[in-house]
């Protein structure tokens, strides 16, 4: 680090919201040009803190100092013309615009009362060259990767002369190689000396990216560490104020009857693929993003076509053309992206959670309401919601806790195959052990569960049985004695020319 003053600090910071202490009394320093991780369960205060720093929250008391001014609160104007940008998970970008446009948008570029375009693109190209990557700034943003935009996201800040980021779960729609890329230009920012803050549930992440670590619980700091003053367990003793004495719980290990057989799956560029899966078993499907993992998963629930192939529920052949015929044969599926397509967040998680079988509860046209409170407190119940009631919006809810509702309406049906597409992402260490230990429990209980993941710790820690895709083919299935991170890889990436004994 070239130069060690602090550029933020943050002194005796509350913020509490009706029934809630969000904040208790937060100090924090953040060192100019270093990349400062910010980590913690959900519901720790992060986000809180994060909008304090960028204008969109007002502190009940404490003080703001950046670079030696103080402030008692900021505003999203002021933070911007200090020099704070963030990058939040969730885009802000017009997909209609150019590239150049998205990055000046609502910002002079030249003046007169005409607009330059050409000088706009050429001042864009100059802004992402800074990034050391090569990105057309006339090329529409919804013609864009997912990694781009994320790259317009940041550009956006710089051309704002942000000299302090903030970067929330950026890797959480990456790839692994696109992750790598965004790590260089981490650096690239930090020789530039751009201070960031950077915030993950990755704790990997953590240890490849990050100068020092502040570790948030329960609206407090519990400690500030140089990075290499501490390892993975530590930060997970300090994150959840406990051991996980097992990342990956224990079960007991007993398989029935065969649920699920898919024979010779075809559609969406998968395929032919075929499996079977018993009850009380957990299933990996496996391979890189793009690999076909989703769409495999949204044809076996009829929320994708086939073009051929046949599927069979506990042994009888299962015509699922929809979603609905899916969840008529005990087929859930809990989405990758649980906020858009998972649940409705403006809605309460009873609503949420008895959505799937509100025909079932309806006599004639009205709800029998007095069955669906009780079917609605045994899911939160059994999966321990953490939630004021069964009223609160599901919006308003941890992510984990918002993953178990998804659960929970899938239980309420009494789904007994359930697919688990990315079922922790997005999700702190604390609740991915709740989530661990609640699936353990659900195949202990007979269900057969299928499980996609791009964690690959995940993966091997979770399933009992893997097979694995390489753009949309079928490669191989592999026994929980056999797995090994190198041979899953080689097999996800189609090197089988390295594997002993394939052809």
């Amino acid at each position: 680090m070239n130069n060690a003053d602090t550029i933020l600090k943050l002194s005796n910071i509350k913020k509490s919201f009706p029934g809630v202490r969000a904040l208790k009394n937060v100090s924090l320093d953040v060192k100019r040009g270093e990349v400062h991780a910010l980590i913690g369960e959900n519901g720790a205060g992060k986000s809180t803190l994060i909008k304090i720093i960028t204008g969109a929250y007002v502190p009940d008391s404490g003080i703001i100092t950046f670079e030696e001014q103080e402030y008692t609160s900021l505003t999203p104007h002021l933070a911007i013309s200090l020099g704070i940008g963030a990058v939040y998970q969730e885009f802000t970008l017009a997909p209609t615009l150019s590239v150049a446009e998205n990055i000046f948008l609502g910002q002079k570029v030249n003046e007169g009362i005409v607009r330059d375009y050409k000088l706009m693109c050429k001042k864009a190209g100059e802004i992402i060259g800074r990034l050391g990557v090569t990105i057309n700034p006339r090329q529409l943003v919804r013609n864009l990767s997912v990694a781009y935009k994320q790259l317009i996201e940041i550009c956006k800040c710089l051309a704002q002369n942000s000299k302090f980021l903030i970067m929330d779960e950026p890797t959480a729609p990456l790839t692994d190689e696109e992750v790598d890329q965004l790590f260089k230009i981490i650096e690239e920012l930090k020789a530039q000396g751009i201070t960031i803050i950077y915030i993950s549930h990755r704790l990997d992440e953590i240890f490849r990216v990050s100068d020092r670590v502040t570790v948030m619980r329960d609206g407090e700091i519990i400690t500030t560490k140089n990075i290499d003053e501490v390892d993975k367990p530590q930060l997970i003793k300090y994150m959840v104020g406990r051991e996980l004495s097992e990342r990956f719980p224990e079960r007991k290990e007993s398989y029935g009857d065969i649920a699920l057989e898919v024979k010779d799956l075809v559609g969406g560029g998968v395929g032919p693929v075929s499996f079977k899966l018993k009850k009380g078993e957990i299933l990996g499907i496996s391979g890189l993003v793009g690999a076909g993992r989703t769409e495999l998963a949204e044809m076996i629930f009829g929320a994708a076509r086939k073009d051929s192939g046949e599927i069979y529920v506990d042994g009888q052949r299962a015509d699922i053309r929809s979603p609905h015929d899916a969840i008529r044969h005990g087929i859930g599926l809990v989405c990758e992206d649980r906020k858009s397509k998972g649940l409705l967040l403006r809605k309460s998680v009873g609503f949420n959670i008895s959505l799937p079988i509100i025909e079932l509860l309806s006599r004639l046209t009205v709800v029998d309401s007095g069955t669906e409170k009780e079917v609605i407190n045994k899911q939160i119940n059994n999966l321990d919601i953490k939630t004021p009631s069964a009223y609160q919006l599901t919006g308003n809810l941890s992510g984990g806790n918002q993953q178990k509702v998804v659960l929970g309406k899938w239980l309420a049906n009494d789904s007994d195959i359930l697919i688990l597409d990315e079922p922790t992402r997005g999700i702190d260490v604390g609740s991915k052990h709740e989530i661990y230990k609640l699936i353990n429990g659900l195949a202990e209980e007979g269900k057969a569960i299928i499980v996609i993941s791009s964690e690959m710790e995940e993966m091997l820690g979770l399933t009992d049985r893997m097979i694995i895709l390489y753009e949309g083919s079928y490669m191989t299935t592999l026994e929980k004695e056999d797995y090994s991170q190198e041979l899953i890889l080689q097999y996800a990436s189609g090197e089988t020319s390295l594997i002993k004994g394939y052809n």
